[in-house]
């Protein structure tokens, strides 16, 4: 998806210059994409589909952004597209070691996880976080200026866009209570987190608070 969302920045300034008419109805699917996607993710009972169906949604606004042509949308573009790349990994990652324990992907078998796996439950939790692009991680700086570039473009994307953010953060909220929290199920093997899965989790952790700290090497 990302290297896809980059041919597109590479691509469309090698085309004839597009008019406003021509990238309307592309602008129109790529945000009503978003709407969709999470529209999906909210009645999906599948924790890996649910990561990626967020995934697809990003992109929209990623597609939407580029599109625009302009220098705030690019840029919002590629902070969020490498920003959801390292989040949409962690949470996969999360997933799957869930997944080593329980040996079943379904949302209501994973829950009151935070009972057995506090650890994990905090890594759920920051990856979660970023996920729903709270401030200041670089998803918010990416998703403001992406909102910044459409805005400009037209005050009605601002709407559609506003509402697929608000869904992305309300699945992604469904996903964090309903596998932490809960009763616990029977039969779950609780082994604990091991070494190489904290540092896996941290690997994507820890470039996301580095290009918090310092979004203009994006740039």
């Amino acid at each position: 998806l990302k290297l896809g969302g980059y041919g597109i920045i590479r691509i469309l300034p090698i085309l004839p210059p597009p008019n406003q008419t021509l990238m309307l109805p592309f602008l129109i699917l790529a945000l009503w994409g978003i709407i969709m996607t999470s529209l999906i993710g909210l009645r999906q009972p599948d924790l890996k589909a649910l990561i990626a169906y967020s995934s697809v949604g990003h992109m929209g606004l990623v597609i939407s952004a580029t599109l625009v042509q302009t220098q705030w949308g690019l840029a919002g573009a590629m902070l969020l597209m490498i920003a959801h790349g390292l989040t949409s990994s962690a949470l996969f990652c999360l997933a799957n070691m869930n997944y080593e324990r329980t040996h079943s992907r379904a949302l209501l078998l994973l829950q009151g996880a935070q009972i057995i796996f506090p650890l994990m439950t905090a890594w759920w939790i920051i990856t979660s976080l970023t996920n729903m692009a709270l401030p200041p991680t670089i998803n918010f700086m990416g998703e403001l200026l992406i909102f910044s570039s459409l805005l400009d473009w037209s005050p009605v994307t601002i709407i559609i866009a506003g509402l697929g953010t608000t869904l992305t953060a309300t699945y992604t909220l469904y996903m964090l209570l309903t596998t932490q929290y809960g009763k616990h199920p029977h039969g779950i093997i609780s082994s604990p987190m091991q070494t190489r899965e904290r540092l896996l989790i941290a690997l994507h952790m820890i470039p996301l608070l580095l290009l918090t700290l310092k979004p203009n090497l994006m740039f």
